[in-house]
């Protein structure tokens, strides 16, 4: 009888992409909230590494108070606002926009020097990882005769985890220093000894989920195709343009390192994404490109302060710098002040 009337009254509600009314619903609203959560503890993570690096740092102090000020309604917020992003939006464009960061993390790391990714790179990822676990749920509990309850357990875990990252961070921005100083505290002994290997942490993580959500965002929109050169004609113009589009803002990223650019390479990536599906796609997937349009400037603007952060410590790491002069042998000259200021400069 209640599903009669369910029924019912769904076939008079809106449709929106990605979810459904009922059932549909609920799993696309679990799987929004876990990749929120991954979401909040790579924030929570690099802002913990961010703020001890600059502890170290005797220039670092005003960026350490920067870093510092955090409520936990704007933690929480953030939280609501990513969960609500990634329920509305379709897996389709989710889709996309994995495979579009990887592309852009690909060229990021082959485009450095020594093939280390900026630290940036960690929080420009922030609404791709989300759409990444989502991906990847939503591709691996297809069909499963136990989804909604697995999806629960997801959450569960998502949460435990989330509400500790923001517990070890409050403590670290309250205690670290004088902990560290007094030597009794065992979180804290344990960040003082092992903060360097964070990112290196997060990029492993980072690395097997994307894989995962590649491989299943593929799977997502081959779905879709029915016959081969379907998928063709679909794929050809998106790989070719994205690739060319990618090339393009990592070198303008590159040289123009600022937040305006950061900004509008969003933009720009949005609207390449938003033109390719208006030729080859459906109109559903507009409001999607919307959506992310949203989570992305949603997510850069809560990581402004890291992101200006990451900035200035690889400028600084990448500055040149003077090579150590050698003591003058017996007999030499030595260069002037003027000379050693001039060179040095």
């Amino acid at each position: 009888m209640l599903s009669g009337w369910w029924s019912y009254l769904a076939s008079w509600l809106p449709t929106f992409p990605g979810l459904a009314w009922g059932g549909g619903l609920v799993d696309s609203l679990l799987q929004g909230l876990v990749g929120a959560c991954a979401v909040s503890i790579l924030c929570t993570l690099m802002k913990i590494y961010l703020y001890i690096k600059c502890l170290n740092d005797p220039d670092g102090q005003q960026q350490k108070e920067a870093l510092r000020r955090q409520r936990l309604f704007a933690q929480q917020l953030h939280l609501l606002v990513l969960t609500g992003t990634f329920t509305a939006v379709g897996s389709r464009v989710a889709a996309l926009v994995v495979l579009e960061f990887s592309l852009r993390a690909v060229s990021a790391i082959l485009s450095l020097d020594k093939g280390a990714p900026s630290s940036q790179l960690y929080l420009l990822c922030q609404y791709s990882l989300g759409c990444g676990i989502s991906c990847s749920l939503s591709y691996l509990q297809e069909g499963a005769p136990h989804r909604t309850w697995n999806l629960l357990l997801s959450v569960g875990l998502a949460a435990l985890l989330t509400h500790y990252a923001w517990r070890a961070s409050r403590h670290v921005f309250s205690m670290y220093e004088l902990h560290c100083k007094e030597r009794y505290c065992g979180l804290c002994l344990f960040l003082l000894a092992t903060w360097h290997g964070i990112p290196r942490l997060l990029c492993n993580a980072l690395k097997v989920t994307f894989v995962v959500a590649d491989l299943a965002a593929i799977a997502l929109i081959n779905r879709d195709f029915l016959t081969t050169s379907e998928a063709v004609r679909f794929w050809t113009p998106l790989t070719i343009c994205y690739t060319l589009l990618v090339i393009y803002m990592q070198e303008e990223q590159r040289l123009n390192p600022t937040e305006q650019m950061a900004y509008q390479t969003v933009f720009v990536r949005m609207g390449g994404l938003l033109i390719l599906l208006m030729t080859v796609g459906r109109w559903l997937d507009i409001a999607s490109i919307l959506v992310s349009l949203v989570g992305e400037l949603w997510c850069l603007v809560r990581a402004g302060a890291m992101l200006e952060v990451c900035r200035k410590q690889d400028y600084a790491e990448r500055s040149p710098r003077s090579a150590p002069r050698r003591p003058p042998r017996h007999g030499e000259a030595q260069d002037p002040p003027t000379s050693r200021t001039a060179t040095a400069s």
